[in-house]
This record gives C-alpha cells, structure tokens and sequence, in this order.
C-alpha cells in the first residue's frame, strides 16, 4: 500500500503530467484554444463532462459486473472509489496503471490474479466497443481502414484465444511445475486467461459490450457537440468514427493515455473534413480535456478523499 509520501508524489507527478500536457497542447495557439471554450461556454463544456461521467458510470456498472462473476461482489461506495482512483493512471501506456486497483482489491480479499483478470476483460470490452464504433462511420473515413483492421484483429484474436479453454488448460497443466522463466510466463498466463474466461459467457459478453457501446457513444456524442458548437457539423457517423479511430489509434500505439497519437489522428481527419487548423487543433484539446483528463482529476481526487476505503485498515466487507 502507498505510504502518504508516495501517495503525495503520485498526486505530484500527474499534476505535472497535465500541466505539461496543457502547456504543450497550447503552446502554438492558446488565443485559439482559449476562443474555443468561450463559444463552447460553461455550459456546453459542463454538458461535455456529464457525458464523460455517463461513460465513467456506465464502465463502473460493468466493473462491479466483473466482480460479481469473478466471486468478489463489492458495495458501490468502496467498489468506485477503488475503480476511480484507477483514472489517476490513465495516462500510463495502455492505461496499464489503471491496475492500480489490484493494489486496493487484495487488501480485500481479492488476488492479483483475477484483479487483473477483470482489467484485461475492460480493456477487450473497451476495444470491441471502439471497433465497432469505427465501423459505424467507416464508410466516411478517408484512410483508416488498415488501423480497423487491425483493431478488428486485435478483438477477434483475444476472444479467439479465450474460447479455447481445452488448449488454456493443456498450457496450465503442462507448465504445472515451470522450471524456466518462459514456462512458468506461460503457465500463469494460461491461468490468467482461464480465469479471465468467467467474465466471457455469451450473456456477460452481450450485456458488457452492450454497456461499452453506449458508454464509449456517450464521449463520442460530446465530440460532436463540440464539433458543432464551434461552427463545423460534419455527419455524426463522421463524428463518431474520427472519435473512435483516436481512440483506437491511440490505444494500439501503446503511448501514455495515447497520446500524441489520438490528437494526431483526431486533427488529421477534422483537417481532412475541411475544418480549420485552429479550430480542429482547438476542439481537439477540449475534448481530450473533457475526457481523458477529468478521467485523471476524478481518479486523483479519489486518491485524496477515499482514503478511508483504499487503506489497507478498511473494514472488509464480506465478499457474497
């Protein structure tokens, strides 16, 4: 568990990730970016971060899901300042941070390995979701089709893999007693993936993606909106699609948060609609702060006002 000095430089590091992020993203056209919030308004931009607090919820809801099916149901108040304080590390490549859960979970009965379980389960929920939005606006994107495809690959492959638990147990029980790093890599992994299987019957895997779609819709919506509160309305399957593609992009570049590479796409494809630089440059930067980063102030503030459920000396609560 952190001690409060760690705590207090993680708090400490992320500030200055985000500080660093605005001073960059604003460098070359803060007069631009500053016009962009002004014509979105207080209260367009309040509407913005409802929409990105329904996708929040609605991932929470799967979450707790996950957690009932891997056997360790959690009451909500616990559960999401657990889940929240995850955000505080979205900007680690592959959001990989966000398993800081894992830590606060095995104070709770929970082990790393199904923690990390219900993590990969998001981030393949996460990703069928975003694929599927890039195909509903496919047919109007210039050039995206290789970086679908491979999204596409990367859904089918993991489900693919999960579906063969005759071949994850064969795995498990060969390298039963690994005597090699690699085999005993192996061996874990395959129990991992058996493990992940329980949050992939047809009926969770419809219900979560379900969820995800709506949810990951919900950002997308905000996109849009700001899209058109600053004088541009493209198609919303256009919308839709440059949004998901970002986010697609910036998940299969394995770069913090993604980013860099989802603001590249996301621009590069409002510059190829015919909006302008400084606009597209600016309504990028307002999204990504309505998303992305509320995502890093609400896991932060998680980790100042939810010490009492993330300490180690909280009361467990029983676990069915």
């Amino acid at each position: 568990m952190f001690s409060e000095k760690q705590r207090h430089a993680l708090i400490a590091s992320i500030a200055i990730a985000a500080l660093a992020y605005l001073g960059i993203s604003l460098w070359s056209g803060w007069r631009d970016v500053l016009d962009a919030f002004i014509r979105v308004g207080i209260d367009g931009f309040a509407l913005a971060l409802a929409l990105s607090f329904v996708n929040y919820t609605l991932r929470f809801g799967r979450w707790q899901m996950y957690l009932q099916r891997l056997g360790h149901p959690m009451p909500p108040r616990p559960s999401a300042m657990i889940y929240l304080s995850g955000f505080a590390l979205t900007t680690t490549p592959g959001k990989a941070g966000e398993m800081l859960r894992g830590v606060f979970l095995r104070h709770r009965g929970m082990p790393y390995m199904e923690s990390t379980a219900a993590f990969l389960s998001e981030r393949l929920s996460d990703l069928v979701a975003i694929v599927l939005l890039c195909l509903f606006g496919a047919s109007v994107l210039p050039s995206g089709g290789w970086v679908i495809a491979v999204g596409v690959f990367a859904v089918i492959g993991p489900l693919f893999v999960l579906s063969r638990w005759h071949w994850l147990r064969a795995i498990e029980q060969r390298f039963d007693q690994p005597q090699s790093r690699l085999a005993r890599a192996g061996h874990h992994l395959a129990r991992l993936l058996l493990v992940a299987r329980r949050c992939h019957t047809p009926m969770l895997l419809l219900t979560t993606t379900v969820l995800s779609v709506i949810a990951w819709s919900a950002e997308a919506w905000a996109f849009h909106l700001v899209l058109h509160w600053l004088g541009f309305d493209p198609p919303i399957a256009f919308a839709f699609a440059v949004y998901a593609l970002a986010m697609l992009a910036g998940a299969l570049s394995f770069l913090p948060g993604g980013l860099g590479g989802s603001e590249v796409v996301m621009i590069g494809l409002l510059l190829w609609a015919g909006m302008g630089e400084a606009e597209a440059t600016a309504a990028t930067v307002v999204t990504r702060l309505a998303t992305l980063w509320f995502a890093v102030i609400l896991g932060v503030l998680a980790l100042i006002f939810g010490q009492r459920e993330l300490s180690p000396t909280a009361i467990t609560e029983p676990s069915a």
